[in-house]
């Protein structure tokens, strides 16, 4: 349970910090591939973590140490 609360805050202070930093490019009058490129480089970690999270999980030690062949061929 709380982990579920922490990774929500975390994940709502990561928007939070994200949209203040576009707040502020704006604010600052900064161009918009500016203010473009500071989005971008906020929602790349997120989108990194999101395609290794989607991927199998990888083997354990024991179905490494146990995926020998057998004597008629098969695993």
């Amino acid at each position: 349970m709380v982990n579920v609360g922490v990774r929500s805050f975390i994940f709502g202070g990561w928007i939070a910090a994200l949209a203040a930093i576009v707040a502020i490019s704006v604010a600052m009058q900064a161009n918009v591939s500016t203010t473009a490129l500071l989005l971008a480089l906020g929602v790349a970690p997120a989108l990194v973590m999101l395609l290794i999270a989607a991927g199998a999980p990888p083997p354990t030690v024991a179905e490494i140490l146990h995926a020998v062949e057998t004597k008629d061929g098969s695993l």
